[in-house]
């Protein structure tokens, strides 16, 4: 766990509780790792707007907080929300040259944190056998002849294995609205 995310989450947990020096020192501290967060994104004048918006959306929505989650996650989806707000109000396309790809995907870790937890605990619903096999289909990135190779089934079995298992985790999630 990050300090950032110690030192959030502490202050969130003592304002949930009342404490309402923790709570503003909370808002402080958020206010310049928000700006930090916008100013990748957008200008100077719409950061400082979107901050403003994104410690009222925290505000407002803080009863929403599961205090057993990480907090950098639960802030950064109201933040990323929040941007795509304001873009959608803009009509901007925000686009990025290739080149810098990396560094866009590299500042997300909270978001890939969040999402690779919720992939863990879909698949460990399914059966181990199916669960190891798109572990290595769909998240290792291997061949069905190589996760054949691996796990002594057919490529056929695989691919059978494999389809079944995502239907399987289609159905855990439900039907899409």
């Amino acid at each position: 766990m990050s300090e950032a995310e110690t030192r959030f989450k502490a202050l969130m947990l003592a304002a949930l509780a009342g404490d309402a020096a923790a709570y503003r020192a909370l808002l402080a501290a958020l206010t310049p790792h928000l700006r930090g967060y916008f100013l990748r994104r957008v200008g100077r004048a719409d950061a400082e707007d979107l901050v403003q918006e994104t410690l009222i959306a925290i505000h407002t929505r803080r009863a929403t907080y599961d205090t057993a989650l990480p907090f950098t996650a639960w802030l950064h989806a109201i933040a990323r929300y929040k941007l795509i707000d304001h873009f959608r109000r803009s009509k901007l396309r925000r686009t990025q040259p290739l080149e810098e790809a990396e560094q866009i995907f590299a500042v997300e870790d909270t978001e890939s944190a969040g999402a690779r937890r919720d992939v863990e605990r879909l698949l460990a619903k399914l059966p181990p056998a199916r669960r190891d096999l798109v572990r290595q289909v769909k998240i290792e990135g291997l061949s069905t002849a190589e996760a054949a190779a691996r796990t002594g089934l057919s490529e056929s079995a695989v691919k059978v294995g494999v389809h079944r298992a995502l239907k399987a985790l289609s159905a855990m999630i439900g039907p899409r609205p």
